[in-house]
């Protein structure tokens, strides 16, 4: 199977670009999707379990829900489109949902001790995350973070049962 590499480094071929979209997706786009829904289900848990299942109004500052509140009246006014979520914090990206864990870190910290290291973690995919978001090529380098961050993340969200935490879809 030939190698799949950036078509933007090559001479143009509709192919190509094809191809690289589907290498992008099939290596990093997936892991992004599942680490961007595992952290706002890990937010959600969390603040459900220490502060009550309407964590919103107490847990989000008035200027990140009226950012949400203006992406629901889009949605909204476009009915036909799909919707993307039925909870508000399916409108939040990752420096959203990293602002929140920050500013309430310490309710996640009884339950997950390295919140602060969890917290760069999630700063440090952001911009990772928007390649991929605007349909780029990552680095090696990228590539590796995602990956690893995918992995830890995946083993976090596996042993927060045992902590007490019941992980709920929001």
């Amino acid at each position: 199977m030939p190698v799949v590499v950036d078509y933007r480094t090559r001479p143009f071929n509709i192919t190509s670009i094809s191809d690289s979209g589907k290498y992008v997706g099939r290596s990093a786009y997936w892991k992004l999707y599942a680490i961007e829904n595992l952290i706002r289900i890990l937010v959600h848990s969390v603040l459900s379990a220490q502060i009550n299942p309407a964590w919103w109004a107490v847990a989000v500052d008035p200027n990140t829900d009226r950012k949400v509140q203006m992406v629901k009246r889009d949605y909204a006014k476009q009915p036909l489109h799909s919707s993307p979520g039925a909870h508000d914090i399916y409108c939040l990206f990752l420096p959203d949902l990293r602002k929140i864990m920050s500013a309430h870190r310490h309710l996640f910290s009884p339950i997950i001790p390295d919140i602060d290291q969890w917290i760069l973690r999630i700063e440090d995919i952001r911009l990772p995350r928007n390649i991929v978001g605007h349909m780029n090529w990552l680095n090696t380098a990228d590539e590796r973070q995602i990956d690893d961050t995918y992995s830890d993340l995946m083993a976090l969200m596996r042993r927060l049962p045992r902590s007490g935490i019941t992980l709920t879809i929001p």
